[in-house]
C-alpha cells in the first residue's frame, strides 16, 4: 500500500512532460498558422472592397460624362481610406457603333501590372 501512494506523489516523468510540451507546441504552431492565414485573407478582402468602391465611383462619373465616344485610357488617382488608388478607364469598341464597353481598372500602385479590381459596363450614345 505504501508503494502505491509513493508512485502517485512522484509526478510526471520527463518523457510525459516532453510529450505534453510537444503537443502544445504543435497546437500553437497550427493556431498561429490559422491566425496568419485569416489575417492575410481579411487584408485581401479589405483591399478588394475599397478598390471596388473606387471603381464604382469612377464608373458612375464616366457614365455621367456625355462626351461621345468616351475617352480611352483616361487615368487618375483618388484617395480613399487613407490610401491612394490609381484608376484607368479603357474603352472598347463593340459591333454596334452606338455602343461602347467601358472597363474601369483600379490599382494599389501606379506601376502595378495587374489591377486589384476591374469592372465593366456598356454605354450607349445619346440620340439627339
Amino acid at each position: 500500500m505504501k508503494s502505491n501512494s509513493l508512485n502517485l506523489l512522484r509526478g510526471f516523468t520527463l518523457i510525459e512532460v516532453m510529450l505534453a510540451m510537444a503537443i502544445f507546441a504543435i497546437a500553437g504552431v497550427a493556431l498561429l498558422g490559422a491566425a496568419d492565414n485569416n489575417y492575410r485573407h481579411i487584408s485581401h478582402l479589405d483591399e478588394k472592397m475599397f478598390a471596388n468602391w473606387v471603381a464604382s465611383n469612377q464608373m458612375v462619373a464616366a457614365k455621367l460624362d456625355t462626351t461621345w465616344p468616351p475617352k480611352n485610357n483616361k487615368k487618375g488617382e483618388v484617395e480613399l481610406a487613407s490610401r491612394t488608388w490609381y484608376w484607368q478607364q479603357k474603352v472598347i469598341k463593340t459591333a454596334n457603333n452606338e455602343m461602347r464597353a467601358l472597363v474601369m481598372e483600379v490599382r494599389a500602385k501606379e506601376d502595378d501590372e495587374f489591377p486589384v479590381t476591374s469592372i465593366m459596363t456598356y454605354v450607349a450614345q445619346d440620340k439627339p
